[in-house]
């Protein structure tokens, strides 16, 4: 059997040991890490609320009036006046009958796919879900069946292949976190309907992005209304911490009672709920508008920019705009290279992507401005082509 220190020198030889890096200060368009500002670039503060007044404000005022802890799990003394208060702002901001807050975006998921399905049943989910979706199907004991990303003609077949089982789950990401393309989500909803299937939509990089409310994917396409379960988290661009299911006031019910990391965890705090309720607040303003057009034009131009280069950028047009790389110690030198000149972009690597498809994953926010986005893809032309992922133009 491997040592404790066996297994870390083998994920450094294999070019898959992973550390923390210390950003100081807030969680704006540029930190201070190692002494020096550096331009963030793969950050989930799709918005910038991270540091927003109000959001600041909403959890002073929180802590103030109902303290740091709640105290306990929701079940036992731990639901408080802001958990409901938030839950029915959710359900409204999502056209939903009902909401149910969880801790993580993790937590929802390994909490709701178990309670919705067990042995017996089956789970539909694209090749490139999230881990969280990956361990919550596992958790569950159902059949879990992986589709071809986003290809809904094997998708369909695969259900008529199965038709007749038990209770049927198709799950999706919403938005893609590590390709930056999203779900046609307009298309499950039908093969949902056709098949008698639930659907699932983990929208944690849509929520307060996409659509024209900022509702997310399912509003982008279309099917608002039409999605039975929508899982947003609040911790990327509402800027806060922690997540939410938008469901029917009986799956809500359902929940409550066999979702176990709902049942079993302290609930979330006050300052968080203070700070969730603002950016709602926000992100259905005319400020929150804004703020998503300025983003989606922040990650247009950064992805015409890099494709104009000669990168490998995947279809998309979202925050989340990917590098392909390929070989994984590539990748980590790229991104190493690009920190020394002040430019954080994190590489990522197997076991997060496939094997050969290490790349760099940036995302923009609206915060950053043209300029900012000029000189890094200046760098990153420069050291792509001193690296060798771009020919050298002479």
């Amino acid at each position: 059997m491997e040592t404790i220190s066996q297994q870390l020198e083998k994920l450094r030889n294999q070019g898959l040991y992973r550390a923390t890096r210390l950003i100081k200060g807030m969680q704006q368009a540029t930190v201070e890490m190692d002494g020096k500002q550096v331009l963030l670039l793969c950050s989930n503060n799709y918005l910038g609320l991270a540091d927003h007044p109000l959001m600041i404000e909403g959890t002073i005022r929180a802590v103030e009036r109902f303290g740091t802890s709640s105290g306990a799990s929701r079940l036992v003394s731990g639901t408080m006046e802001l958990h409901e208060e938030l839950e029915r702002a959710l359900a409204t901001f999502k056209n939903s009958e009902s909401a149910l807050l969880f801790n993580s975006g993790h937590a929802a998921n390994t909490g709701v796919i178990p309670a919705l399905v067990g042995r017996g049943d089956l789970i539909f989910s694209d090749r490139l879900n999230h881990a969280s979706i990956v361990d919550g199907a596992l958790l569950s004991g159902a059949r879990l069946i992986r589709y071809p990303h986003n290809d809904m003609l094997k998708l369909q077949k695969l259900l008529e292949q199965h038709r007749g089982g038990g209770r049927t789950l198709i799950v999706s990401d919403g938005v893609f976190s590590m390709d930056g393309d999203y779900a046609d989500v307009g298309e499950l909803v039908r093969l949902k309907q056709e098949y008698g299937a639930l659907l699932m939509i983990d929208d944690a990089h849509g929520s307060g992005v996409l659509g024209e409310t900022g509702r997310g994917t399912a509003e982008l396409c279309g099917v608002a209304d039409q999605v039975d379960i929508q899982m947003g988290t609040l911790g990327k661009a509402f800027g806060s911490f922690g997540a939410y299911v938008a469901v029917t006031a009986e799956l809500r019910e359902l929940l409550v009672n066999r979702a176990r990391s709902f049942i079993f965890s302290t609930s979330l705090p006050p300052a968080v709920l203070g700070a969730s309720l603002a950016a709602l607040t926000i992100i259905t303003s005319a400020e929150g508008k804004r703020l998503r057009q300025q983003l989606l034009r922040n990650a247009a131009y950064f992805r015409n920019g890099l494709t104009a280069a000669g990168f490998r950028i995947p279809a998309g047009s979202t925050q989340i705009v990917p590098i392909m790389v390929g070989p994984t110690e590539t990748t980590m030198l790229f991104s190493q290279q690009l920190l020394e000149a002040g430019f954080f972009v994190q590489g990522i690597r197997p076991p997060t992507v496939p094997a050969g498809s290490s790349r760099l994953r940036c995302t923009v926010m609206a915060t950053h401005s043209e300029q900012q986005l000029d000189l890094a893809l200046k760098c990153l032309v420069a050291t792509g082509q001193r690296l060798g992922v771009l020919p050298c133009r002479g």
